[in-house]
């Protein structure tokens, strides 16, 4: 898709668009619903950024903002590494199969809920990954920026483990300690981590033949 470079911003802006008004009605109704049970607005931000769709869509979406802006700076310069925005790619294709896989068949949410979870997790997932096949630079990337990327899962896992002790509270019913037991719960992030570096190895895979292919051209 070769477009000129102003289209090219134009596109980036549009579906940055998408993922910031995701992760902004997503918020508001989180803050609605923790504003009408008489609990902190505190807590409620706490709760929103503990949730790994929430954070991988903020990353995806300040990407795709960085890109559609002209103006340079060091966030600019960093986001648009290929291997960061490819470990970005990684991450919030793993965050639209892992809900379809594991949690879309436990609820079906209703009006501004139903937008917010389409966008997050379905309409961002595809379009990054669109981004990412047509406008990230390819041939850089190695096996071992695998090993910088699942850091991220890791450490947020780690987080989330040291939250639901404190608190009690998981975001995710597969990393839920106090129903499944820690032998479980390890089990299932083992699983999802084996997924998240599989995706990784088909993106460095795509990458590299891309690389390649584009030399040839």
């Amino acid at each position: 898709m070769r477009l000129s470079a102003a289209r090219q911003r134009t596109l980036c802006a549009l579906v940055a668009i998408l993922g910031w008004a995701g992760l902004a009605i997503q918020l508001e109704l989180l803050l609605f619903a923790r504003w009408t049970s008489g609990a902190s607005v505190v807590g409620a931000l706490v709760t929103y950024f503990s949730f790994f769709t929430v954070l991988s869509n903020t990353l995806a979406a300040s990407v795709l903002t960085f890109a559609a802006g002209t103006r340079n700076s060091t966030g600019k310069a960093y986001f648009l590494l290929p291997w960061v925005s490819s470990g970005i790619a990684v991450s919030i294709i793993v965050v639209g199969v892992a809900y379809s896989l594991l949690l879309r068949q436990l609820w079906q949410p209703q009006g501004l809920q139903w937008l917010a979870n389409e966008l997050l997790h379905d309409v961002m997932p595809a379009l990054f990954a669109l981004y990412w096949w047509f406008y990230v630079p390819k041939g850089t990337l190695r096996l071992r920026h695998i090993g910088l990327w699942v850091l991220y899962p890791v450490l947020y896992f780690a987080y989330i483990l040291l939250r639901g002790h404190l608190l009690g509270a998981y975001p995710y019913p597969f990393v839920d300690v106090e129903k499944l037991g820690y032998a479980q719960v390890f089990v299932n992030a083992c699983g999802i981590l084996a997924g998240f570096v599989l995706v990784a190895l088909v993106v460095v895979g795509l990458d590299r033949w891309r690389g390649r292919t584009n030399l040839l051209l």
